[in-house]
């Protein structure tokens, strides 16, 4: 399985970049995991768009939904040109609902799965997820703890397990589904200073680390960055958190889960 940056700020690009958005590939099976501004002109550098299996957007905040408005233009055209075969998989929170009913009403390029409604599992150390499968990859989602519903995935393959934090403050639901992961794609929404502003639904740098150390996981990407931050001071505090060097994710970079 391949991850591929397409965007990585939040609430807002650094110039020339974008907010919140990944490419995550395991063989012929391709997923857009959020959309945020400006990710779908960086997703058609890496893919062509018509052959996305799915998208998957952890919750509906401007930063991580957006460019689902262009993808939907695209994905419609693709089908009435005969260029693609079928509406594109969507899975999103259901609420709040005015966003949710906007984007379900787009069936002309989409079949939106509300998370809420997936089958749900209680795995062996007690939590439940909601469980689906697209391809060869199974998407396991648990709740976050965020100011509107949003949701932590874990997308794993035959060969590793990828975990995405999406936007949350530190929650036992997260920290269980991230434990052992091969690559854990974390939030890092501020610095130190910031642990009260962000306490209602975010992690800091340093904060992303040490949940990320007691989870065990393999490797750390740090990820959705505030772009008036030094990256530097971000890379630090999460790493002196993690307790060894962490990633931080770079737009167009690509990150092979088992390397």
């Amino acid at each position: 399985m391949q991850l591929t940056v397409l965007g990585r700020y939040a609430p807002y690009p650094a110039p020339g970049g974008a907010c919140s958005g990944y490419l995550i590939q395991n063989g012929e099976t391709s997923i857009m995991l959020e959309a945020g501004n400006g990710s779908f002109s960086k997703l058609c550098k890496h893919i062509d768009f018509r052959r996305l299996a799915a998208v998957v957007v952890t919750h509906l905040h401007p930063d991580h939904y957006m460019d689902l408005f262009c993808l939907r233009h695209a994905i419609a055209a693709a089908i009435r040109e005969e260029k693609r075969t079928g509406p594109l998989a969507l899975f999103l929170p259901s609420q709040p609902e005015e966003e949710y009913q906007r984007l379900a009403q787009y069936t002309d390029a989409f079949i939106v799965n509300s998370i809420e409604t997936l089958p749900k599992v209680e795995l062996d150390n007690s939590i439940q997820v909601y469980r689906s499968r697209v391809g060869r990859l199974q998407l396991e989602f648990v709740p976050n703890y965020h100011p509107i519903p949003a949701y932590a995935v874990s997308i794993e393959c035959e060969r590793g397990r990828l975990v995405f934090s999406g936007d949350t403050a530190r929650t036992r639901e997260l920290e269980e589904i991230a434990r052992g992961a091969d690559l854990f794609l974390c939030e890092a929404s501020g610095l130190d200073k910031d642990i009260e502003f962000v306490r209602s639904g975010h992690l800091t740098a340093r904060q992303a680390g040490e949940l990320a150390k007691k989870a065990g996981v393999r490797k750390l990407v740090i990820t959705h960055l505030y772009p008036e931050y030094s990256i530097n001071d971000l890379s630090t505090q999460a790493s002196e958190g993690f307790g060894r060097a962490v990633v931080v994710a770079k737009e167009d970079a690509k990150y092979d889960l088992l390397k």
